[in-house]
């Protein structure tokens, strides 16, 4: 390893860009998370050290400390027209005759591509330097979001190729699990949910802060080249380029030489889109000769040499019996359908949120309304319509309560939200959630207080807030229903046990708005104690990665609030911790989620492997089985894919074992899995 700083700067950056193409390109991960972090900050280091050696294209540059204002308005040199689209083979068969008819005796190839649910974006590369990106728009012109686009991993900030002028578009999107943990993370910090991964990627993209949208984990999937450096005859040569230089896509495309192989792609991925690991609606098939296209040339609206042909949405018809409203543990008041029972994507679905009033207004639903009740893979069920023909005489607007249902306080609504909220801290409905959430596995822990229990607290007026947890006497736990001596004791024992819990957790579960898990582990790191959290300014906080204005708001309200002081006090008469360095041991927070580095990660099985665990596995939960492999410094994500090292199958494995087997992916059984553990000194039965 060089002792020059100049050059160890130069190869830190050309080693980190490498493992990026590596990941995001060519799907072929060489080392792993933690690995990768190490090397990112021993460049961080080097650079805060030696100023002068940070370049424009270091991987510490992609995000900024600076929060983004308004985004300015960029024309876009070519427009970025929408693509017509049908959900009908006829109307794919008519584009295809209207091609051949437009190219007389010409051979005509295709290539089909997928057509990823995300947003549109144009990349601009100056000399192979990322110098502007730019949303879609209106096509004409569009928002200059550069500062988000650089926190984006598998955006290059420069080519592989030198000396390339270039613009390139692509797809921004989210894959399902990161889809899915961003609503567990917003669901948990009380904020409403997205309703699918395509408004949550259009969202990320317009955030102000680069930081908020890193942590987001947008992917890009390049589909389109505009250069004068190279002389490509077909859209095939131009997927193979962008690879070549370090732009990422789809690895599904296709060539198809005729309509047949069309089809037979469009009939693949109809019954494959539920195993991928991201949002598809459909396919979109594209001339595949360049001067073709050129010729054919363009609508007032959308190219002639290439079309959409979508997927039929999964919907289902049931009738809505009632709308009421629930009290989230932040105050938010959030309009609920009560469905007549139906099956959709694989469930039977029987509840679907509304989201808020203006939703209600803005699609006419009323109560007794037959609904059109739409569902797509990790998508939450929603109402998308009513049907007009089946309006029953009886059928009747939902009006929105003006007071908390649980406690009668007016309700308040922010200008800047869609969301009613009851403002009272004393509100029962409040409380039982967070009794809810200070219990639940990621937080305290604490086995045996579910929702019935918490109910129960409420009702008997056993508990003001989460801090009356550990006054209870196990008399007082024996005299709510359904709790017998020996659940009740379990309990106390839990409670108990809970204060052991490591502040970033205990930072967690006090149900702050807008602090998740990831927030919460910055907060303990950073400040070290609560003493020095509410020491903290405005400024300081929101200068904190992954914070910003808007949540360190929230936590100076919390901390403010006047029944805060009297919590504290009782947590920390308690026990619990309130301050880093003390509490759980490494694998009760391993248990939990906890990536940081461990010290046998570089030799385990699972250094650098991305794994997917299917069925049961013996002795340990799949969480617990996933925090091991993560604290090992493996990847593990939920379905099976060409870069997938590794299936752990337990018993009754399905669809991702057959899945395995097909692309001859390694597969090993519950015994060599703990055998690895074992090795790496994390063995479920000691552990």
């Amino acid at each position: 390893m060089s002792t020059d700083p100049a050059r160890r700067v130069a190869a830190l950056v050309e080693q980190l860009n490498e493992h990026n193409y590596r990941y995001y390109v060519l799907a072929q991960p060489s080392i792993s998370d933690q690995q990768y972090d190490a090397l990112l900050a021993e460049l961080a280091q080097l650079e805060d050290a030696h100023p002068e050696l940070r370049r424009p294209d270091s991987p510490t540059q992609r995000v900024g400390g600076k929060a983004t204002g308004d985004f300015a308005t960029v024309r876009h040199a070519t427009p970025m027209l929408s693509l017509e689209n049908s959900y009908s083979q006829d109307a794919i068969q008519a584009f295809d005759a209207r091609v051949r008819r437009a190219l007389p005796g010409e051979e005509v190839r295709y290539v089909a591509e997928l057509k990823l649910d995300g947003v549109a974006l144009s990349l601009l590369y100056q000399d192979s330097h990322l110098m502007r990106a730019v949303t879609r728009g209106d096509g004409i012109q569009g928002d200059d979001i550069t500062a988000n686009a650089r926190a984006i991993g598998a955006i290059p900030l420069r080519l592989r190729q030198p000396s390339i002028d270039c613009e390139v578009r692509g797809e921004v999107y989210l894959l399902r699990q990161d889809f899915a943990a961003l609503n567990r993370q917003r669901e948990s910090d009380g904020e409403s949910l997205f309703a699918n991964p395509r408004n949550a990627t259009a969202g990320s993209l317009k955030l102000q802060d680069p930081r908020l949208v890193a942590a987001r984990r947008l992917r890009l999937a390049a589909y389109w080249l505009r250069t004068d450096r190279v002389r490509a005859t077909r859209h095939w040569d131009h997927l193979r380029i962008l690879r070549d230089w370090g732009l990422p896509t789809n690895p599904e495309a296709r060539c198809c030489p005729d309509l047949e192989a069309v089809w037979a792609y469009f009939r693949e991925f109809g019954q494959r889109r539920d195993e991928l690991p991201y949002e598809i609606d459909g396919v979109v098939i594209k001339v595949d000769d360049l001067d073709q296209q050129r010729r054919l040339g363009f609508t007032a609206k959308s190219p002639r040499f290439a079309m959409a042909y979508k997927f039929q949405a999964r919907q289902a018809n049931t009738r809505l019996l009632d709308i009421q409203v629930q009290v989230g543990r932040t105050g938010a008041v959030t309009p609920v359908a009560v469905l007549e029972p139906v099956p959709l994507g694989g469930s039977t679905i029987s509840r679907a949120t509304l989201h808020n009033e203006d939703e209600i207004r803005r699609k006419d639903i009323r109560i007794g309304d037959t609904v059109v009740l739409e569902k797509g893979g990790d998508v939450i069920p929603k109402i998308v319509a009513f049907v007009p023909a089946a309006r029953p005489a009886d059928a009747r607007p939902f009006a929105f309560p003006e007071d908390c249902p649980a406690c009668a306080a007016p309700l308040v609504r922010d200008p800047d939200e869609a969301v009613e909220r009851c403002e009272n801290p004393a509100c029962p409905a409040q409380l039982k959630r967070r009794l809810e959430h200070y219990a639940s596995r990621q937080a305290m822990n604490i086995e045996g207080l579910g929702p019935a229990v918490a109910e129960q607290l409420v009702h008997h007026a056993l508990v003001r807030d989460v801090g009356d947890l550990y006054s209870l006497s196990p008399d007082e736990l024996r005299g709510l229903e359904r709790l017998a001596e020996k659940s009740a004791d379990k309990l106390i024992k839990a409670i108990g046990s809970s204060t052991a819990r490591s502040f970033d957790r205990v930072l967690f579960a006090l149900g702050i708005r807008h602090v998740g898990t990831t927030v919460a582990r910055t907060l303990a790191a950073k400040m070290g104690s609560m003493e020095r959290l509410r020491q903290a300014t405005p400024e300081e906080l929101a200068a904190l990665p992954d914070i910003g204005p808007k949540i360190a708001g929230a936590i100076q309200d919390f901390l403010a609030a006047p029944d805060t002081s009297n919590l504290l006090e009782k947590l920390a008469a308690a026990g619990v911790q309130l301050r880093s360095g003390v509490g759980d041991d490494a694998m009760d927070s391993a248990r939990d989620g906890d990536t940081s580095p461990r010290p046998q990660a570089e030799a385990s099985y699972f250094a650098g492997k991305t794994v997917v665990l299917t069925g049961t596995l013996a002795g340990i939960t799949r969480d617990e089985a996933a925090a091991r492999i993560r604290a090992l410094g493996g990847t593990v994500t939920g379905s099976v894919s060409a870069r997938t090292d590794v299936v752990v199958a337990g018993d009754k494995a399905g669809s991702k074992l057959d899945r395995a087997r097909e692309l001859d992916v390694e597969v090993i059984g519950t015994e060599q899995f703990r055998a690895h553990l074992q090795a790496a000194g994390m063995d479920p039965e000691t552990g």
